[in-house]
């Protein structure tokens, strides 16, 4: 498959629609959309209550899934933002917290047939209060919960958010063998 060309339909500050025109082995063309986006991070901000590790996870309302849900913070890169300027940023913005360190877990692409969108996870640790004022058109509640509490919500489907379970297993499997 060749990328014959490529135009941008809709382009909004955080992401663009791009429509691609793809020739195939067998001399076929075809058209195919796809959203071009600058990446995300996902926090899994960890806090110690009582020697007990915690994640400090949010509840959040999701309008496209009408649905309040919980879930790791995580938020949207600028274009040429630095990756760990974003995390801080967005860690700040979410929980409230400034991390000391961050420990890279790994990047998955959550959607990688419509969306070249890269999701960076890293473990937050050091955790002290200084918050960032909270994006506009977010309504958050920080929620901290013992880790094998998370663990027990992603197995019994009370978290579904993919980037979530994604962290919590991440961390879940650090924390047993550091990298």
């Amino acid at each position: 498959m060749k990328r014959l060309s490529e135009k941008t339909l809709w382009e909004g500050s955080s992401w663009r629609f791009r429509v691609e025109t793809l020739a195939l082995s067998d001399g076929n063309k075809m058209e195919r959309g796809k959203i071009v986006h600058p990446g995300a991070v996902v926090l899994v901000p960890m806090l110690h209550i009582e020697k007990t590790p915690h994640i400090a996870m949010i509840r959040q309302f999701r309008h496209v899934l009408n649905e309040t849900i919980f879930e790791l913070p995580a938020g949207t890169r600028g274009w040429d933002e630095d990756w760990h300027v974003c995390a801080q940023r967005e860690l700040q913005e979410e929980t409230g917290y400034r991390a000391a360190s961050f420990t890279k877990l790994g990047d998955i692409w959550p959607s990688p047939g419509v969306s070249d969108e890269l999701m960076k996870l890293y473990l937050a640790t050091g955790l002290q209060p200084d918050p960032l004022p909270a994006d506009v058109d977010e309504e958050i509640e920080v929620v901290p919960m013992p880790l094998v509490d998370c663990i027990e919500m992603v197995q019994n489907g009370r978290i579904r958010d993919a980037k979530t379970i994604v962290g919590v297993w991440k961390t879940a499997v650090y924390l047993q063998h550091p990298l």
